[in-house]
This record gives structure tokens, C-alpha cells and sequence, in this order.
């Protein structure tokens, strides 16, 4: 979701650069916020609170890859933006990789939370009594 998102928000700003046709980036952007970034936290969260009480590296180095990479795209996206014309550089394509450059920092140091963890082995409840 996260490469989704990235890959999304870099062809969107590559495309304002020369539009051929005319589209509200605004409403599209508000789209794939909804559609890929809001589920992509949603599941990175998800996972690290599964994983948390007995750490998982798979799991930690899955959401660590999430966040590289879109703190990448969207370092990107930032540069993209000054060959936008104005008429296309509307507010949430300016903020957006901005924000989420903090966000996928955050995403990072959840991920990189997990391995920190030392996994505990798991108890077994029939023999514990």
C-alpha cells in the first residue's frame, strides 16, 4: 500500500507538469489519500500491535521498507512540485509530500521498534495451571 500510495502521488505530480487533459488534482489527491495511504497506516499499525509483545523481524522489516520507500517517493514528489503550474499547484499537492516525509519517518521508527524487541517464548495456557 505504501508503494502504491508513493507510486501514485510521484505520477500525479509528474503529470501536472504537462497535462494533457483537465483534472482537479485536488479531489484526486484527497482520492488516493483514501484509497492507499489511509489503508496503508491502518495496516502498518495493525501489524506492529500484533507483533509487539513478541517482536517479529518479517513484520518490523516490512513496515521499515513501507517507510524508506515512501519517504523516497515522496522526496521525489517534493521535487517535482516547483515545474508544476500554478493553476495545478493547488494546497494538498504542495502539503502532501511534506507531510508525509514526517509521516514515514514515524513508520520507520515504528518498524525499526519491533526488532528492538526480544521475542518471548510463547507460553503454553493447557500446562501452565
Amino acid at each position: 500500500m505504501f508503494i502504491l500510495f508513493t507510486a501514485q502521488t510521484v505520477e500525479i505530480s509528474i503529470f501536472l507538469k504537462n497535462p494533457t487533459y483537465e483534472i482537479d488534482p485536488s479531489s484526486m489527491t484527497r482520492e488516493f489519500l483514501s484509497i492507499t495511504a489511509g489503508p496503508a497506516m491502518i495496516l502498518a499499525g495493525t501489524s506492529y500491535l500484533m507483533a509487539r509483545r513478541y517482536g517479529s523481524r518479517l513484520c518490523g522489516s516490512f513496515i521499515l521498507a513501507g517507510g524508506i520507500i515512501t519517504m523516497a517517493g515522496m522526496l521525489y514528489a517534493n521535487t517535482i512540485i516547483p515545474g508544476i503550474p500554478a493553476q495545478f499547484a493547488v494546497l494538498e499537492i504542495k502539503l502532501i509530500p511534506t507531510i508525509f516525509i514526517g509521516v514515514s519517518a514515524a513508520v520507520i521508527a515504528v518498524g525499526a521498534m519491533l526488532f528492538r524487541v526480544r521475542p518471548r517464548p510463547k507460553r503454553d495456557y493447557v500446562f501452565d495451571r
